[in-house]
């Protein structure tokens, strides 16, 4: 492994950032494109940290401000497949509050979200990865009501943040998901309409798709370093040739195998769909064009086609035109002030059809009616009357799955039935709508009616199954039970810890001899006695027993009371020789009660929160739990953070669908917490060195895939290192695993060989 650190030093050395000039096509000013300075509900423009740019004040919480269609799908296109971006902003937050940054989401998916919180003094950088929700917490005092500049680069897995220019944190995560879908938007100073409201200035908002972006708001600090994907993309190029080289070498052996495999033919399984008959993987279009079709095995799996969003220029109008699913801009025409779409007519002293924005004659014959003149009616953009009555549905108007055809006077207009709501704002094609959506991973199966995963109930999941409260679970006498969303865990009591086995039930809790680790308090002539949970200090005679405490570093006397300078809400005293330390006693009664610590006691409206789902009230003090975050309401104010996971020593673990927290799992293929070393690898049946966490399909077998997976495992060969790669077969062998294990020693002389082709590559 030594070697290939090598390569990467060798690599830095090589690769240098040339100048500060930037391609404008690479870079979005967040406060340009939101046109801040034509808004005024929420915002007002100051001055900031310096006159080079517009700074803006960020105070009232009835403001909505988001960017609009075109800068969404201008920021969805510079996202897309992107490795490698830095977002970087100059603030000055108002101390001890919270809110966030900038949010870009889709409904309740935050595949960006920075956010700052004064009331735990933390950063969190909220993202998704395998369609999950992922939190990085740094804890930074950033709301100090001064200012800061920060700036958070990510280039592949590898995360930086950078805070008045200084490399605060730098860590490996798991890589965020980039393809953002085509109904996200960006949010500046807040999460939605209700949420996360920042309270301070914002100036200089800016995300940079570049290598090492935050040089531009640093140009004075380091910038030789490759990235992380510099180095995947080289090492990746080499690996492709040398795979292509492989299936080179391999194409005749497949021929012999598929020469071979011509006296077992089997008969392939067909599909026909309204006397057609179609070939087993073969794809088409219903008749209705919106549905697209495969056949699979004698099976026929469609799916509704999805539309792009349609943002027309002023002379332009959606239409749908036969043949096609999706709405096109065609241009419109406009004749005596009536504006009129492709393939819309007009009567005048003939009839007129708009055609590519331009009114042209028809000559059509108008067929004969069998109703008298004062039943004629002229239908909406037509030129031939029908009779009253007229079954426009019946003519060939259509509707989808989920939406009705309407008769009316003039006209037939699809409407969606209950329970469903248009896709993009077209009643042609309804989906199941589920108004406060699903929690959890729930899935909306039916109108307002969710399926639930594993340890959720109600409508919208929105319940979690309390195992605790409900006395499902028994813990151990040395634990307790601790209920989370999805499932539960028995958390050892104080004086209590695990001994390394983790046992789910707690029996693995054992006492924790304060006495023999020397943490407790006793003092002087004052003897420590051990019990189950705790200890006691015993004074038998002497001058020195005094019963007095020692705290952080000093001396309390027995008897003292004092308040914790890091927490103002608790009390603690000194007896005996323990200290004993709790929260303050809250008196509502009081008038001068402090409401940081009795916000039970705060009964003003402005400080009840808002729920998420902009359902629910809760009082100052409140908690409860919401996607995969505990929540406080504080003084009007909603804080959230990651919940506290139980600490696992196990190797492996996975997280389970719906569920927060991991569990501990003995397959180490079933395990996704793995961090995978870009600068590690492993090599396949056909030699071919393939990099920790790389994807491929199996040579010979187009439907089997395969993972490398390399781990470091004290379970495995005493502190060796794990190596296999993974191969799953699609269709035949669902669920069977073909694994290849090799020891330190394999793995070293394989790495070496694959370090010396990538040398004579460099």
């Amino acid at each position: 492994m030594d070697v290939i650190v090598g390569v990467w030093v060798c690599l830095a050395a090589a690769r240098t950032v040339v100048g500060l000039g930037m391609d404008p096509n690479l870079q979005i000013d967040i406060i340009t494109e939101l046109d801040l300075v034509n808004m005024t509900i929420g915002v007002t423009q100051v001055s900031g940290l310096h006159n080079a740019s517009k700074a803006f004040l960020f105070q009232a919480v009835d403001r909505e401000i988001h960017a609009a269609p075109h800068s969404s799908e201008k920021l969805i296109q510079l996202f897309r497949n992107k490795s490698e971006f830095t977002f970087l902003a100059t603030l000055q937050q108002q101390a001890s509050t919270s809110g966030v940054i900038l949010s870009i989401r889709e409904l309740e998916h935050s595949y960006f979200e920075l956010e700052s919180s004064g009331l735990r003094d933390e950063i969190r950088y909220h993202y998704r990865f395998n369609g999950k929700s992922r939190t990085e917490v740094f804890p930074y005092r950033l709301a100090d009501g001064q200012w800061h500049k920060i700036a958070l680069s990510l280039s592949a897995s590898h995360l930086l943040l950078h805070v008045d220019c200084n490399r605060i944190y730098e860590r490996v995560i798991d890589p965020p998901e980039t393809n953002l879908t085509p109904g996200s938007n960006l949010w500046l100073g807040q999460r939605n309409r209700k949420h996360g409201f920042f309270k301070g200035i914002i100036q200089d908002v800016k995300v940079i798709f570049m290598p090492n972006g935050y040089i531009t708001q640093c140009p004075n600090l380091n910038r030789t370093c490759p990235t992380c994907s510099d180095f995947l993309s080289l090492v990746q190029g080499i690996m492709d040739l040398q795979e292509l080289l492989a299936k080179m070498t391999a194409k005749l052996n497949y021929a012999e195998m598929r020469l071979s495999q011509l006296e077992n033919c089997h008969c392939e399984k067909t599909c026909q769909v309204n006397g057609v008959i179609y070939r087993d993987k073969d794809s088409w279009v219903e008749d209705d064009h919106c549905r697209n079709c495969t056949c699979k095995s004698g099976v026929v799996e469609c799916r509704r086609m999805a539309c792009p969003p349609l943002n027309c220029s002023p002379d332009r109008l959606p239409v749908h035109l036969t043949g096609q699913c999706c709405k096109l801009c065609k241009s419109k025409c406009i004749y005596g002030g009536k504006v009129l779409a492709e393939g819309q007519r007009i009567l005048t002293k003939n009839c007129k059809e708009c055609r590519n924005g331009i009114l042209v004659k028809v000559t059509e014959t108008c067929p004969p009616l069998n109703c008298s003149e004062k039943d004629y009616i002229l239908p909406e953009n037509q030129c031939c009357s029908v009779c009253k009555g007229h079954n426009f549905c019946a003519q060939g108007h259509r509707c989808g799955e989920n939406s009705e055809c309407r008769n009316w006077n003039t006209r037939a207009t699809c409407e969606c039935k209950s329970g469903y709501v248009s896709v993009q704002g077209d009643s042609a094609y309804c989906e199941a709508f589920c108004e406060e959506g699903c929690r959890y991973g729930g899935t909306c199966v039916a109108p307002n009616k969710c399926a639930c995963p594993s340890g959720f109930t109600g409508n919208h999941c929105e319940k979690d199954i309390d195992e605790c409260a409900e006395g499902i679970i028994e813990c151990h006498n040395h634990s307790r039970c601790v209920n989370l969303p999805g499932w539960y865990h028995c958390e050892c009591r104080s004086g209590f810890h695990d001994n390394g086995t983790y046992s789910l039930s707690g029996e693995s809790c054992v006492d924790i001899d304060e006495c023999a680790l020397r943490t407790h308090t006793c003092w002087n002539d004052s003897a420590c006695v051990n019990l189950a949970g705790g200890f006691d200090c015993l004074c038998p005679s002497g001058p020195s027993c005094t019963g007095d405490c020692t705290h952080e570093g000093g001396l309390k006397r027995n008897g003292q009371v004092w308040t914790l300078k890091k927490d103002r809400c608790s009390v603690c005293s000194c007896k005996d020789g323990k200290i004993f330390c709790r929260r303050t006693t809250c008196d509502c009664q009081n008038p001068s009660v402090d409401f940081f610590c009795c916000p039970e006691c705060d009964t003003r409206v402005t400080s009840q929160c808002l729920d998420q789902n902009g359902h629910k009230l809760y009082r100052s003090g409140d908690n409860w739990t919401y996607s995969c975050q505990q929540c406080r309401c504080l003084e009007g104010e909603v804080d959230c953070w990651p919940l506290a996971c139980p600490t696992l020593t196990c190797d492996f673990t996975a997280i389970s669908e719906g569920e927060c927290c991991p569990r501990c799992v003995s397959d180490p293929c079933l395990a996704d917490n793995i961090t995978y070393d870009i600068r590690k690898t492993c090599q396949d049946g056909y030699g071919i060195a393939r990099l920790s966490g790389s994807v491929w399909t199996m040579l010979g077998s187009p439907c089997t895939t395969c993972k490398c997976k390399v781990f470091d495992s004290k379970r495995w060969r005493k502190g060796g290192r794990y190596t296999e790669f993974v191969c799953r077969s699609q269709t035949l062998y669902p669920g069977r695993l073909l694994l290849a294990a090799t020891d330190s020693s394999e793995l070293q002389r394989k790495n070496e060989n694959a370090v010396t082709k990538i040398m004579q590559f460099v």
